[in-house]
């Protein structure tokens, strides 16, 4: 059985992923679903300071304290980036990475470099309803919150090679609709070009929501 570290997206939180937690549980793995600071039920510790730096301490804290080896570091759109970084300070304590519909910068790059286009409507969001640091969600979500706007501003930098030797895995989501869609098909290229194992869903970008039977499925198959 396997130990999963599951790393939610943007405006949710860990309880976005319980679905699917509960089943891989019923299968007899052991499954993580923390809630990075500033949402979720986390959002009353948010601050301007809340960058990336913070919810890849957040995950790198969860596998310290909790003592965990050989976990599947899973990433959810957002929770791509994390992943990514948190690989670069505790690769010893991971077993394989997996992408779920997820960005993956490339060192140097940050999530807005990913989305250009969307940058500056999210600043523009912050600014006039986010007291100038949160991103609201549009539309608005009853247990979705706003996103900490530093953390997607933050660039990556990636040097260790224990981390690139981690096996990896994208997994996309086929039937986006959203305005990334076009962008998540470039990551699972840059994965498949990395000679990572690709794998599709065929559900929108909501998929922890709506498709948790299928998400648990696949990730019980990748290991």
């Amino acid at each position: 059985m396997a130990t999963f570290l599951i790393v939610h997206g943007m405006w949710s939180g860990g309880w976005i992923f319980q679905p699917t937690a509960r089943l891989l549980r019923a299968a007899g793995h052991e499954v993580y679903t923390p809630s990075l600071t500033g949402v979720g039920e986390r959002v009353h510790l948010g601050s301007p300071d809340t960058d990336l730096d913070t919810h890849v301490q957040d995950i790198v804290n969860v596998l310290v304290f909790e003592d965990l080896a050989e976990v599947v570091l899973v990433g959810y759109s957002y929770g791509g980036a994390v992943i990514t970084a948190v690989a670069e300070r505790a690769a010893e304590r991971i077993s394989q990475l997996v992408y779920l519909d997820a960005w993956i910068p490339r060192d140097g790059e940050a999530v807005f470099d990913l989305i250009p286009e969307q940058a500056p409507r999210f600043e523009e969001a912050a600014r006039r309803e986010g007291d100038g640091w949160r991103v609201p969600r549009d539309p608005p979500h009853p247990r979705k919150t706003p996103h900490p706007l530093a953390t997607l501003k933050e660039p990556l930098s990636l040097s260790s090679e224990a981390a690139a030797r981690l096996p990896r895995s994208y997994v996309l989501f086929s039937r986006n609709s959203l305005y990334h869609a076009p962008v998540m098909a470039e990551m699972a290229a840059r994965g498949r070009a990395a000679g990572w194992r690709v794998l599709y869903l065929p559900a929108d970008h909501d998929a922890p929501e709506t498709h948790a039977p299928e998400l648990a499925r696949l990730l019980a198959e990748l290991v």
